[in-house]
């Protein structure tokens, strides 16, 4: 065996869109290799220029995806984020916004600032033993439900091949253009696509895109309903908001979707509800309905093997993780025990050890981080 560098990222260099298709038309060489890479690698421009655009009509794209593009996003808004990890190939580094401090609108920030007080103050009387520090980013985990999803603060780095890359950009042009999505949503959603049009680097191609395969974007169902279901595979559907979506996407084995409702409804996070707080956020909240807040609920279907929700249950049943989707895959947990346990014994029982509580109970699971809540108090919490 024998394995060489033949292209890398390198800080600080913009590939052409030219070099790309040349790199891929080298790659295209690959599959038909007559005699050595090195032979490929130093034939005439001209030859490979011809493979690469018989490639491109044939439909043949996946050697496109070879040469790959670091981009880095300033000041993009959450749902931009959200529609691009949802595509699946690509790597991502993104400013949390479960942690950091946000500038939103004039309005959202004067409730936003609000509830920070509101929660900060809560969370100290409800767990006194956990630092300032703490209960300052946790309040603000908590008051981020009421900013925007269209809210531009999003700071990321995007790794993407260029294949992947064109298609994202056919995909945003046929939304744009599509005159069938007119709602308040689709129409603030085609100005964001607008303006990533307009701010990326010409690396379009005519050709390059997904027409043929009739793919589109991923993030909405296509279906109104899909059915419940549990077994080898699942397929769940539930209510859950932008923000837990968010962080639902980085378990990139498993398939997400989502439906907007009809009528717009909120998270209430555990730490207020039932109490006469409720009323009051769900007051602020529901004032902010047109700028389509993180805690608006979503109708979710998620979708994937029975060992990839395991490992999405390794991850979120935690007191590190993110309540809304501890929560939720834990009850996720419950409808697959319940839904196997007489008509698949195999499944049932290979979840069962999964389902004692947090994760420092799982099989083989060592812990090294330091633990606010310990094993019981990471399931039962309230923030």
């Amino acid at each position: 065996m024998k394995i060489n560098v033949i292209a890398s990222t390198k800080v600080g260099y913009e590939m052409s869109k030219e070099e790309a298709l040349n790199f891929s038309g080298k790659s295209a060489g690959i599959c038909y290799l007559p005699d050595t890479l090195e032979t490929l690698f130093n034939e005439p421009i001209e030859k490979t220029e011809k493979r690469a655009n018989m490639t491109l009509k044939s439909g043949h794209h996946s050697v496109f995806n070879h040469p790959v593009y670091n981009l880095s996003f300033e000041g993009i808004p959450k749902i931009l984020a959200m529609i691009l990890n949802n595509e699946k190939m690509y790597n991502t580094s993104e400013k949390s916004a479960r942690y950091t401090k946000m500038e939103p609108s004039e309005e959202e920030k004067v409730l936003y600032e609000k509830w920070i007080d509101i929660y900060r103050e809560k969370i100290a009387e409800a767990y006194p033993k956990i630092e300032e520090k703490r209960v300052q980013k946790l309040a603000q985990e908590n008051a981020r439900y009421l900013i925007s999803v269209f809210t531009p603060a999003t700071v990321m780095e995007y790794t993407v091949n260029f294949g992947q890359l064109n298609y994202i950009v056919h995909f945003f042009e046929n939304f744009i253009n599509d005159e069938t999505k007119t709602s308040k949503f689709d129409m603030k959603l085609k100005e964001v696509f607008k303006e990533f049009l307009k701010e990326l680097p010409d690396l379009k191609v005519d050709g390059l895109d997904a027409d043929t395969k009739k793919r589109s974007l991923s993030f909405f169902a296509t279906r109104k309903n899909r059915q419940e279901e549990f077994g080898e595979n699942y397929s769940t559907t539930y209510l859950a908001t932008f923000a837990e979506l968010a962080q639902a996407q980085r378990h990139r084995t498993l398939n997400y979707e989502v439906t907007l409702l009809d009528e717009a409804k909120f998270y209430v996070p555990p730490i207020i509800r039932g109490t006469e707080l409720e009323e009051e956020w769900l007051k602020d909240i529901s004032s902010l309905e047109e700028y389509y807040p993180q805690g608006m609920l979503l109708k979710i279907n998620e979708r994937g093997t029975v060992e990839n929700f395991v490992l999405k249950c390794t991850e979120r049943i935690c007191g590190a993780a993110q309540l809304e989707i501890m929560e939720q895959t834990i009850d996720t947990m419950n409808k697959y025990l319940e839904a196997t346990k007489e008509t698949n014994e195999e499944v049932y029982n290979y979840l069962l050890p999964y389902s004692k509580g947090a994760r420092c109970t799982f099989p083989g699971f060592r812990c090294t981080q330091p633990c606010v809540f310990g094993g019981p108090g990471a399931v039962t919490r309230k923030i």
